[in-house]
C-alpha cells in the first residue's frame, strides 16, 4: 500500500505566496532555501497552487541540466493581500454625500449609469438574438470582475418564451453597494436599456440580501 500523502502545511503555502509577491519569479530551490523547507515540499505546494490558478511558471534555460521553472503569482493571488480600494471607495462616497448631499449622489449615479449604457451598447448588438446579447453582456461583466455567465432559466414562466439567467458569482463593488444601494438599482436599468425593448429583466438573487450570487431572470416580453 502506498504511503498517504502528507497534508500541505498552511504556513509554507502562505510563505510561498508572500515570497513570490515580495521577490518575484523564483525556482523551487531558491524558495525552499528562503523558507527553510525541502524543495520537494515546495514543489508540492507550487503544483497545488497552480491547480488553483494562483501561480504559473516559465522555463528558463540553465548552462547545465534541464531548464528551471521560474514560478510567479497570477492576478488571482491578489486576494491574499490588503486592498485599500474598498476602503478608499467608502471614504469617497461618504465625502461625496457630505459635500453634495443625496441630490449630488443621485446625479453622480445617473452619470455613471449613462456612461455604462453607452459603453455596453457599443458591444451588445440590438439586432442579435437575446442569448447572444446576454453572452456579450456577461463577457463585459466578467472583464469587470463579476464572474458572469448565462444559464437557461427553467422557470421562465411560459412555453415558447426565451428564458435565461444572467448570473454574477462575484461582486467587486459589494462594499460600495452596501453604502450606496443606488448602485444595485442602476444595474437593473443598465441591463434593461442595453438588452433593448421587448425584454424583461428581474433580479432573482442578490448578494446583499444574503444570496451566494446575484442573478437576473431575463426573458422576452409576451405581447
Amino acid at each position: 500500500m502506498a504511503p498517504a500523502t502528507k497534508p500541505l502545511e498552511p504556513r509554507t503555502r502562505r510563505g510561498l505566496i508572500e515570497r513570490l509577491k515580495q521577490d518575484g519569479a523564483q525556482d523551487a530551490s531558491a524558495l525552499a532555501e528562503a523558507l527553510g523547507v525541502s524543495a520537494m515540499a515546495v514543489r508540492q505546494h507550487l503544483y497545488a497552487l497552480e491547480g488553483e490558478g494562483l501561480v504559473t511558471f516559465e522555463e528558463e534555460a540553465r548552462p547545465v541540466g534541464r531548464p528551471a521553472k521560474l514560478w510567479r503569482l497570477t492576478p488571482e493571488a491578489d486576494r491574499f493581500f490588503p486592498d485599500g480600494h474598498a476602503e478608499l471607495t467608502l471614504h469617497l462616497l461618504a465625502a461625496l454625500r457630505e459635500t453634495f448631499g443625496e441630490a449630488g449622489m443621485e446625479k453622480l449615479l445617473a452619470a455613471r449609469t449613462a456612461e455604462q449604457i453607452a459603453a455596453y451598447g457599443r458591444r451588445v448588438k440590438p439586432s442579435d438574438p437575446l442569448k447572444t446579447r446576454l453572452e456579450a453582456l456577461a463577457r463585459i461583466r466578467t472583464e469587470e470582475g463579476y464572474m458572469a455567465a448565462v444559464e437557461r432559466d427553467g422557470g421562465n414562466g411560459g412555453a415558447g418564451v426565451d428564458g435565461f439567467l444572467l448570473v454574477e458569482n462575484h461582486c467587486p463593488v459589494c462594499a460600495a453597494a452596501r453604502t450606496c444601494q443606488g448602485l444595485c438599482a442602476s444595474e437593473l436599468e443598465v441591463f434593461r436599456r442595453v438588452l433593448g425593448p421587448g425584454v424583461t429583466v428581474e433580479r432573482s438573487d442578490h448578494i446583499l440580501a444574503g444570496a451566494r450570487r446575484c442573478a437576473y431572470r431575463v426573458r422576452k416580453t409576451v405581447a
